[in-house]
């Protein structure tokens, strides 16, 4: 009498894994095509806070001058409004799994991470909605780049890249929480701190020593101090090095949780 024993998990390899997941992101593309109300959060947001802190809180902080801090908020603003798009995946993450979406993916012969992975590379889309929105609105307004076309190519690279990076918290915490409601909420309260608590909208040397000291190395302020070198000119390197020091931190640490999350949810 013989046993019948399982079949050994099939390996793919990171090239298979990365076309299955490149297969689910034109899903998530067509997706957004056929409901372009996703991308609401990336088109009103952006314009709503360069509009308010400009108009209303620019002459107070900048002096009056509102056309200098124009200048300086708008690279700040490019880069709080990548990590706002960023966190949204993972309401729509867990809104997908809660319909069961994500056991119909467990039926096709793909890589276990694609559908993760995938979504990631579909949300590239709604950033550079973002950024050209952004940048219409800014240049509408009276900003002028201060450099060049191609320091404003590299200076959105980077921050698609800087989004690509941190939209693994929200991953994580999405395969975690059990309703899109909870994920929101805890998005919302993480969110708040971390992008007022930069520099973007005031320098941080008008702030409280606990807060100055935050605010110098939060991930936040070092991608816009190195948005503003690349696009307003002035120094860039060095916030860019510690910017890439936090995306690699975050994708070292928040890509394992979120595939570990994964899977104990599905």
């Amino acid at each position: 009498m013989t046993t019948m024993t399982a079949p050994a998990p099939l390996r793919l390899s990171p090239g298979r894994v990365l076309q299955d997941g490149i297969s689910l992101a034109w899903r998530g593309v067509l997706k957004i095509r056929k409901n372009p109300e996703q991308l609401i959060d990336v088109t009103l947001m952006p314009i709503t806070f360069l509009v308010m802190f400009v108009y209303i809180f620019g002459g107070a902080i900048a002096n009056g001058d509102i056309g200098a801090y124009l200048q300086r908020v708008v690279p700040g603003v490019m880069a709080m409004n990548i990590l706002q798009a960023s966190m949204t995946i993972g309401v729509s993450l867990n809104t997908d799994v809660s319909k069961g979406l994500f056991d119909r993916f467990r039926s096709m012969p793909i890589a276990r991470s694609a559908p993760l992975i995938g979504a990631v590379l579909a949300d590239l889309v709604r950033y550079v909605v973002c950024m050209v929105v952004l940048l219409v609105v800014a240049t509408i307004m009276g900003y002028r780049l201060q450099t060049d076309f191609a320091s404003l190519v590299i200076t959105v690279a980077l921050l698609l890249l800087f989004g690509l990076c941190t939209c693994w918290i929200s991953v994580f915490v999405g395969m975690l929480m059990k309703t899109p409601g909870a994920v929101q909420g805890v998005m919302f309260v993480f969110l708040m701190p971390l992008t007022f608590g930069s520099d973007v909208f005031a320098p941080a040397d008008t702030m409280p020593g606990w807060l100055r000291a935050w605010a110098e190395i939060s991930p936040v302020s070092l991608m816009a101090n190195a948005s503003r070198g690349l696009m307003n000119g002035g120094e860039f390197a060095g916030p860019l090095l510690g910017a890439f020091g936090w995306m690699a931190g975050l994708v070292a640490v928040f890509f394992p949780l979120a595939m570990w999350a994964y899977r104990r949810r599905v």
